[in-house]
């Protein structure tokens, strides 16, 4: 049983008014039968004619005699949403949940190949060898949350070089010495071949 088929016909029938309220379905216009219904939301055809039965006691669509089903109303759409807010179908999460999961491969993609190019443009860390970079990320509790770069002495104590640095969804190249570091925060550095355990070690010590 799918996890739309868990959530039960309610889940469907708000989804399908979601659908009709933002226009991709419109008014006066005929949605597929039950059949095509439960493949797209991978359900039996009995959960979407319960959806679909909701649906009519709502005044929100029209079924025939013929199995046909018209949207009438947008605005009973709209009531019904508004009156069932708390129940976002299953269905609108999962595509929410692949989106931001696609922005975040395409980040990361072009994280790395902005990186490369950093390290292949610069003279500097071309004559540190290995240079391969290495990600860290900032824990909570950390010692270094709220410090800048340069009070921390970051290259003193882990002879790594910070090249860049990603804050949720914007990434700061080279970052200067008065940039204050915070929790959840992913630095890249590059260094010997210790870098990663040194760095690591000195940014994850706990607050006395």
């Amino acid at each position: 049983m799918s996890e739309l088929e868990k959530a039960g016909y309610k889940s469907i029938a708000l989804d399908i008014a979601q659908r009709i309220v933002s226009g991709e379905i419109p008014i006066h216009s005929k949605i597929s039968g039950r059949s095509l219904l439960a493949g797209q939301y991978h359900v039996s055809p009995e959960t979407i004619r319960k959806a679909i039965g909701l649906l009519k006691d709502e005044k929100i669509v029209s079924v025939s005699q013929g199995k046909e089903i018209t949207i009438v109303s947008d605005s009973n759409a709209y009531e019904y949403i508004t009156k069932n807010h708390y129940l976002k179908s299953v269905y609108s999460l999962k595509q929410d949940l692949q989106l931001l999961l696609h922005q975040k491969q395409e980040l990361d993609r072009n994280f790395e190949s902005l990186v490369k190019e950093i390290i292949e443009a610069s003279d500097r860390l071309q004559n540190i060898k290995p240079y391969k970079p290495v990600e860290l990320k900032i824990k909570p509790q950390s010692h270094v949350i709220g410090n800048t770069i340069a009070n921390l002495q970051f290259w003193q104590n882990t002879g790594a070089t910070i090249i860049a640095l990603r804050r949720g969804t914007n990434v700061s190249i080279s970052p200067g010495p008065h940039v204050v570091l915070r929790e959840d925060d992913v630095i890249v550095v590059v260094g010997d071949e210790k870098v990663y355990e040194i760095t690591e070690q000195f940014i994850n010590k706990m607050r006395a």
